[in-house]
């Protein structure tokens, strides 16, 4: 470290962490109850023999990869992960795409989901063609449907779906992420120079609770699934093994 760097962080530093700390303290305390329907409801797919799928658009689908082939995660996940919806090849193009009519269909028609999965969709925003025809159709196939948004934002844009809808409008549960409208949480030296987004954090941390509540769930009614532990750690090989039943209905094994 040059001699000259201070070693305390600034206030607009430490402000974000105290106030990503604060929205994780807010979801406990006010989305329990939608966090433990949740888990309840991947519960009932697995015990069933079915799969919890999850997808986001933008930056939404790294909650998506937060739960697929994690350590500590649960197996029976299955992304929807699509890379014109992602970031890694055209972050401009990833925007365009998700406001897409159609494109939802096209995705969804590639996949294997049955009326007996859970399927998961992240939008911050909730407004975009994508994420809302994806709920809309998963709901006409009788697929139940979980939401993670923000609902300040949501709550306060048009639609850019041809329903006019939001996808806190269409989805059976609905998990608030308490981000508040254009997600950054601190003002930098001016007020118009908002930085620091919560959705990821506080969204990775509700996509953990789910798969910790689903599991439990499932023990307490004697079923065992499988979970995975770390590829750098001792019984990594018992990964590779709980993952073969899934690479005929999972693409990114």
């Amino acid at each position: 470290m040059p001699e000259n760097a201070s070693s305390k962080l600034t206030g607009y530093a430490g402000d974000y962490m105290t106030q990503a700390v604060e929205r994780l303290q807010w979801v406990q305390a006010h989305q329990s109850a939608q966090i433990a329907a949740a888990g309840a409801a991947v519960a009932k797919a697995v015990a069933a023999g079915g799969l919890w799928y999850v997808m986001g658009t933008g930056h939404s689908h790294m909650l998506a990869e937060e739960v697929f082939y994690r350590a500590g995660g649960l197996v029976p996940v299955v992304p929807m992960l699509d890379s014109i919806l992602m970031l890694h090849e055209s972050a401009t193009q990833s925007t365009a795409a998700e406001r897409l009519p159609g494109l939802a269909r096209i995705i969804l028609d590639a996949r294997q989901v049955t009326d007996q999965d859970v399927l998961l969709i992240a939008s911050n925003s909730g407004r975009n063609a994508v994420p809302v025809e994806m709920a809309r159709l998963a709901k006409e196939r009788g697929i139940f449907t979980i939401a993670i948004t923000s609902l300040a934002h949501s709550g306060t844009v048009e639609s850019r779906d041809p329903s006019g809808l939001r996808l806190f409008e269409v989805a059976d549960l609905v998990i608030d992420n308490g981000a508040p409208y254009g997600d950054a949480l601190v003002a930098v030296g001016r007020e118009d120079k908002k930085m620091g987004p919560c959705s990821t954090i506080v969204g990775a941390c509700i996509m953990n609770a789910i798969a910790i509540e689903a599991t439990a769930r499932l023990q307490l009614q004697g079923i065992d699934v499988p979970t995975l532990v770390s590829a750098n750690s001792a019984g990594a090989d018992h990964t590779a093994a709980a993952l073969e039943p899934l690479r005929r209905r999972v693409r990114h094994v």
